[in-house]
């Protein structure tokens, strides 16, 4: 069989295949050879493309609906579950993080201290759950341990990049978002909230069956729910509407590119508008008044839109963060852990700069205005 003759058969068993799919496809394959006009490769990339592309993205905007609203029910128990649970999910989170920040800095040809930077980050975790008061040492002495493995351990003399980003993989992804744990130990004598008397039965029930623990666990570890985790769901609402806000703003009404504010910003991540920034910050401000106003803040009507406007634009530096990491390695995603969107630290790259900026409200801003207000 001739080249000619191959491409025909093909292009005919293509046509076959598309206008099964589309069934305008080959009145309009017709019209086109009539008039002359552009060959059936050009109908398959305007007609038909057009006719099948819309239902596949209207699926895969399903999906992701779907999947949202699934993660966010189970992200939920999550936050309520007790600090054992939270901690012990968070810290197989941050395994599973290093070792994708790793994969990426081993893409680049930098070999860094992987196992200590993930024994490290594992235990500010756990340091923050049971020594809260020697949580800021763990940083300091474990960079002095990757430094003696450095000068100790190695045949070779290490270079500035494999330092750096082992100090940067145990802050980035163990120090920082370590600052959640400490938040979720905030308040083991619940504060007054405006839900309080419709969950007030399950309060009671959880309170007597903590009791029942034995005296040596702190109640600061087995209570379900305490300030901290109250505050702790409502920030992450915020963060996560903040994401979708800015998407629906921008695709709806964004015209002007980051690049606009930050030249920087903008080559890192360059589909990202001023109108989505905007828009993320209205939403997570609303949802920052509401959580203000469940939680009984002091001028909760400045502070909680305050606080949501923040945690969205650090939300964004998260984002941009990653991306200016990913840009950096030449990666389109971190990982394939999650189908479709990609692995845990493109998931959670907006929650990272957010956790001691939290910590530090919920610990010492709202209790220093409520002193002041008199509440």
């Amino acid at each position: 069989v001739s080249d000619e003759n191959e491409k025909t058969i093909i292009e005919v068993e293509r046509n076959k295949e598309l206008a099964v799919q589309s069934p305008t496809y080959l009145e309009s394959l017709s019209r086109v050879k009539q008039e002359g006009g552009e060959s059936s490769e050009s109908v398959i990339t305007t007609n038909n493309t057009k006719n099948i592309a819309k239902p596949k993205k209207k699926k895969k905007s399903q999906r992701s609906i779907l999947f949202g609203a699934t993660m966010g029910a189970v992200v939920a128990c999550w936050v309520f579950s007790g600090n054992y649970i939270f901690t012990g999910l968070f810290t197989l989170m941050t395994i599973l993080g290093q070792l994708e920040y790793y994969r990426m800095v081993m893409n680049a040809g930098i070999y860094s201290a992987r196992r200590i930077s993930v024994v490290g980050a594992c235990s500010m975790f756990i340091t923050a759950l049971f020594a809260p008061d020697l949580h800021q040492l763990c940083l300091p002495f474990m960079t002095l341990a990757a430094m003696m493995w450095f000068l100790m351990m190695r045949q070779q003399v290490t270079n500035i990049s494999e330092i750096a980003t082992t100090v940067t993989g145990m802050l980035y992804l163990g120090y920082i978002p370590s600052f959640w744990v400490r938040l979720r130990l905030l308040g083991a004598a619940r504060g007054e909230t405006r839900l309080a008397p419709l969950v007030e039965p399950l309060l009671n029930f959880l309170g007597t069956k903590a009791s029942n623990l034995p005296a040596f666990i702190p109640k600061s570890i087995h209570l379900p729910i305490t300030t901290g985790a109250i505050f702790i769901f409502w920030t992450w609402l915020c963060i996560a509407f903040s994401d979708v806000g800015a998407y629906f703003a921008g695709r709806r009404f964004g015209k002007t590119k980051l690049a606009t504010l930050s030249p920087a910003a903008g080559a890192t991540s360059p589909n990202k508008t001023v109108e989505g920034l905007i828009g993320g910050c209205v939403v997570s401000g609303l949802l920052g008044l509401l959580g203000a106003w469940i939680q009984k803040w002091p001028w909760w009507y400045v502070t909680g839109a305050v606080h949501g406007v923040l945690l969205a634009l650090l939300g964004l530096i998260g984002d941009l963060t990653a991306s200016m990491l990913k840009r950096d390695a030449g990666l389109k995603d971190f990982g394939d852990l999650i189908p479709e969107h990609g692995g845990i630290m493109d998931r959670v790259d907006s929650f990272i700069f957010t956790a001691p900026y939290s910590y530090f409200i919920c610990s010492l801003v709202i209790p220093q205005l409520k002193r002041w207000s008199g509440l």
